[in-house]
């Protein structure tokens, strides 16, 4: 599926495209509260993890066939790029690709927010390989846009924000980045999903979604509690490192990573959710596709 190119440095072109998905992302039919609900039918192809890889979100593109309207994809962890620490962060590009995608299928491509694009977007620093991720991020904005760039960070954040936290099937899978600390249940509105984000989930003191999307220790009791609450078979999180590229953390929780050498993408068909065992089987190792430079 060839993409519309992308002018990535002008920034009435790169707004266009931003609040195009922004408002392709807020209609979907199947919005509910922050959660993109999917009928149980056809294919959801479920990745980890990206950080700024375009070669493996082309491959994903490719596995994904989004000409068969029946297809999915959900999207994660897209900015932050790994690499020296001093240069200047370029990711914005990844949102922007995303941001494309999501306005030429808009309701068949679902990034979901993440702890990153979280930070980004409320400018909370996120400190990681001796460098400073948020700021630098701004700066290779500055760097391509100058005086243009509040209006292009605004129309990022915007885009952001318009992000579900999840993506839940009728037939029982759901998607989101991470799941609350066990320790901070008290402190996490379980109903988060059924409504749209406010200002004080957002917040790193107690916010619902902040919580949801940085929590890492969990314990099999909390998620067989969550999944009950929430009609769930089979969670997807990303967020966590997985050398192999998926890992089964519990019989009801896959891990999967996207971004490095054994990342992976995860094709699950939607009328026969099973255990997260038998689910990986089907994972594809996105260094074995074939790369179409068409959709880079």
């Amino acid at each position: 599926m060839l993409q519309p190119s992308i002018n990535f440095s002008n920034p009435d072109d790169v707004c266009a495209v931003l609040h195009t998905a922004t408002q392709c992302l807020l209609d979907f039919s199947g919005r509910k509260g922050c959660t993109h609900h999917l009928p149980s039918t056809g294919q959801l192809l479920v990745t980890g993890d990206l950080h700024d890889n375009p070669f493996h979100l082309a491959k994903i593109v490719t596995l994904a066939s989004l000409d068969i309207p029946t297809n999915h994809v959900v999207l994660q962890e897209l900015i932050h790029s790994a690499g020296d620490s001093t240069a200047h962060d370029l990711s914005y590009r990844m949102l922007v690709r995303v941001a494309s995608l999501v306005a030429s299928y808009p309701s068949q491509v679902h990034p979901i927010l993440a702890n990153h694009e979280l930070s980004q977007a409320t400018g909370r620093p996120i400190t990681k390989g001796g460098g400073e991720l948020v700021e630098k991020f701004s700066l290779g904005v500055t760097q391509v846009f100058g005086k243009q760039t509040k209006k292009v960070l605004d129309a990022l954040d915007t885009f952001i924000l318009a992000m579900p936290l999840a993506v839940q099937t009728e037939s029982g899978l759901m998607c989101l980045h991470s799941l609350p600390n066990e320790l901070q249940m008290e402190d996490f509105d379980v109903n988060i999903l059924q409504r749209e984000l406010n200002a004080k989930d957002l917040r790193a003191s107690g916010g619902s979604a902040y919580l949801l999307v940085w929590g890492r220790q969990h314990s099999p009791e909390q998620i067989d509690e969550l999944a009950k609450q929430w009609g769930v078979t089979l969670f997807c999180l990303g967020h966590a490192w997985v050398p192999s590229g998926i890992d089964m953390a519990f019989p009801n929780v896959l891990l999967i990573n996207s971004d490095h050498n054994n990342g992976v993408a995860l094709p699950i068909q939607l009328d026969n959710i099973q255990n997260a065992g038998r689910t990986m089987r089907a994972a594809i190792q996105l260094m074995s596709v074939p790369l179409d430079p068409s959709e880079l």
